[in-house]
């Protein structure tokens, strides 16, 4: 069920009890600002989520609140995923879902990064 990004963040959520080791997952990459690992029902041949490690429950929230070097740090890890994961060349696509209206499910600001082949139009009207 989509929810409301302007929530106070919830320790209890999904990604959270991944980060503490909770809820298992098939990581990718780890560093101090951030987690990426491969997503459970992937939408394409390469479905990573990256998540930053701190509590925050979307972009404005993460942008208001993150200190620079743990922005900067999340950035990072996105672009250093894509390129061990060999998309660089090939292309691929990150997503963020913000709230309600985009379909967030998980409150907690995460990045899905898909690639493995051509993905097609954006968004389907």
């Amino acid at each position: 069920m989509p929810i409301d990004a302007t929530l106070p963040y919830d320790d209890s959520n999904l990604f959270a009890r991944i980060l503490r080791g909770e809820i298992p997952a098939k990581r990718v990459y780890e560093d101090e600002f951030a987690l990426a690992f491969h997503d459970i029902a992937p939408q394409a041949a390469t479905h990573i989520l990256v998540i930053p490690k701190g509590s925050y429950v979307s972009w404005d929230d993460f942008s208001a609140h993150a200190p620079e070097a743990e922005i900067a740090g999340f950035v990072r890890a996105v672009g250093h995923v894509a390129r061990d994961q060999g998309l660089v060349a090939p292309g691929y696509r990150l997503l963020a879902n913000i709230g309600a209206d985009a379909g967030q499910e998980v409150p907690h600001l995460h990045v899905h990064l898909f690639g493995g082949h051509a993905l097609g139009p954006m968004l389907a009207r």
